[in-house]
């Protein structure tokens, strides 16, 4: 018998072979058909192997040969999915243009996914404006909603996988933005990468993108996530999202809400390896965000220090890492990070950010303004270093500069209210306390749950000597705060015993002094403010105590000099009167 794995027919059986003897012909065009057959199913063997090992070769990272084989594929069969394979692979393989030039082609360009692949060839080429002509027409609102789409005609030949990928159209909607985000029209790119995790909530870039490039204020954050329609077993990722954007919120709430997203993280989580995502990397980073934001400087940089020992490349956790160490001032491990983070990502605006931090902790400005720029300069969309360089300047009381910094920041990222609160206090450094309120009440519609804030704006009405104004604002401040205070918001509690000092609410004053004191801080102005109180009261022995104490924290002090003199002339007085 003859071998049919090389296209030749079985020898046919006695009776078959009988009948063909008496009739040549007929013999020879059974041959030629059964020969045929067999031919053809080698073909489609051969082609199928050759589509895995292109699968495999990709997946081994081996572009070239996937290239190779996948064209002689698409050659031999003229299948729009093995054209498609081809052109991915090119794809891969960095081959743009040749990728472009096979997709159109194909004329198959009414496929979404051919049309996304070869506007994702015009990204890599950075020709924005081609790249949103091959997309097609949309027109959008401002909620993120497509209202006008020209897609009568789209086919999307993949139908089968639709329920384990991420939608075509979210793709497509994230593609548009980032064009529109490279072509600086942010009202646009933002209402697209709307449309994007609106489409699909698994589309991660889309928020990634409204969240750390701050296009959104907290108010707008919390209607798009309200607005998301997440399917039956992604709670987890609900959970997580409300959780990334939630950092500013009273400690209770994000509290509520890690809780939740630990409680919903079980359905997927490994029942028989125990694991669950409360562990994850990105969750403790996002939970470590928010310690930093609300003033727990100690607690954020030992849970950023233990992350990076699991995972030291972890580019959003070292950024939280860095802030913790600056603000606990520990230079040493913020040159340590920086240079680490210069050898592995010299290319990456974060790696210059971190030595500028570090410049910035030793008090050389210059070269700190110097590396803020030089990350300016590699990613103009990085906030941190923007708002580096206006505070830069601002610590050298160059306040022209500080302010063009601000406003750049301001302008790029209208969802970070940090540069108008911090326009804000160079206003208020210049005694113009009109301006300063206009630009603290700016930044408190753009986030209102930021402490910060409430305590600028009491410090402006203190100045302004509205002082019931002043209370109600440092009230307000205690109350955003987490529920045990910290050394952050010391001088909160000094300005609000001065704010009732005025009002002549003497015990509520000396409560909230007293309260500052707890703190290891210690400040002269508690110790002055608690002693002129207790002046003011006719205390005279409690208020040369504590001038004692102001002027053993600063000896020159004028004011503590003067009225501990005033206060012992009255004490003795009051003692000569009582003999």
């Amino acid at each position: 018998m003859r071998d049919t794995k090389f296209g030749f027919p079985p020898v046919p059986p006695p009776s078959t072979a009988t009948a063909s003897q008496k009739n040549p012909k007929r013999r020879r065009e059974e041959e030629e058909t059964t020969g045929a057959e067999g031919e053809g199913e080698m073909r489609e063997d051969a082609v199928e192997r050759l589509r895995g090992v292109v699968r495999d070769s990709v997946g081994k990272h081996l572009y070239a040969s996937a290239i190779f084989l996948a064209d002689k594929v698409a050659a031999a069969t003229g299948d729009p999915a093995d054209v498609y394979m081809l052109a991915q692979a090119l794809f891969l393989g960095r081959h743009f243009r040749r990728a472009l030039h096979i997709l159109n082609s194909s004329k198959l360009l009414r496929d979404l996914r051919f049309r996304f692949l070869a506007a994702k060839c015009l990204e890599e080429l950075k020709e924005w404006h081609q790249c949103l002509i091959i997309l097609g027409d949309a027109k959008i609102d401002e909620h993120g909603n497509v209202v006008d789409q020209d897609d009568g005609s789209d086919i999307y030949f993949d139908k089968d996988a639709e329920d384990h990928e991420i939608n075509i159209k979210a793709a497509i909607c994230f593609l548009r933005g980032k064009a529109y985000e490279a072509l600086d029209n942010c009202d646009l790119a933002r209402q697209w990468y709307k449309a994007a995790v609106k489409a699909d909530p698994l589309c991660y870039e889309a928020l990634e993108c409204l969240v750390d490039n701050y296009m959104l204020t907290c108010e707008e954050e919390s209607e798009l996530l309200s607005s998301l329609k997440f399917g039956k077993e992604d709670g987890w990722l609900s959970a997580f999202y409300s959780c990334l954007i939630r950092k500013h919120e009273k400690e209770y709430i994000v509290e509520a809400k890690f809780k939740e997203f630990e409680r919903e993280s079980c359905s997927i989580s490994s029942l028989s390896s125990g694991q669950t995502l409360k562990n994850n990397i990105d969750v403790l980073a996002c939970k470590a965000e928010y310690y930093h934001q609300s003033g727990e400087y100690q607690k954020c940089f030992e849970l950023t220090s233990a992350l990076l020992e699991r995972d030291p490349f972890h580019l959003k956790c070292t950024l939280v890492h860095l802030a913790a160490a600056m603000e606990l001032g520990h230079s040493n491990d913020l040159y340590i990070l920086a240079c680490n983070l210069v050898k592995d990502y010299p290319q990456k605006a974060l790696s210059w950010f971190a030595v500028g931090c570090y410049y910035y902790c030793i008090k050389k400005y210059d070269q700190a303004r110097r590396y803020f720029g030089k990350a300016t300069g590699l990613d103009g969309t990085f906030p941190p270093a923007w708002i580096g360089t206006g505070i830069a300047y601002a610590a050298q009381e160059e306040g022209d500069q500080a302010m063009a910094a601000f406003r750049t920041a301001a302008r790029l990222f209208p969802g970070c209210h940090l540069p108008t609160l911090y326009m804000g206090m160079q206003y208020l450094r210049m005694h113009n306390f009109k301006l300063a309120e206009q630009f603290f009440m700016q930044a408190k519609s753009i986030c209102p749950s930021d402490p910060l804030i409430y305590n600028e704006l009491g410090v402006v009405t203190y100045n302004m000597k509205e002082y019931q104004k002043a209370v109600q604002w440092f009230e307000l401040t205690l109350e955003h705060t987490s529920s045990s205070l910290n050394e952050m918001w010391e001088p909160t509690l000094v300005n609000l015993g001065h704010a009732l000092r005025k009002l002549k609410k003497y015990q509520k004053a000396i409560s909230y002094y007293e309260k500052a004191l707890t703190f290891q801080t210690k400040s002269l102005s508690a110790f002055a403010g608690l002693a002129y109180t207790y002046h003011l009261m006719d205390k005279f022995e409690a208020a040369i105590t504590y001038y004692h104490k102001a002027l053993w924290l600063k000896p020159d002090d004028q004011f503590c000099t003067d009225m501990l003199t005033l206060a012992l002339e009255s004490s003795c007085q009051s003692t000569a009167r009582i003999r």
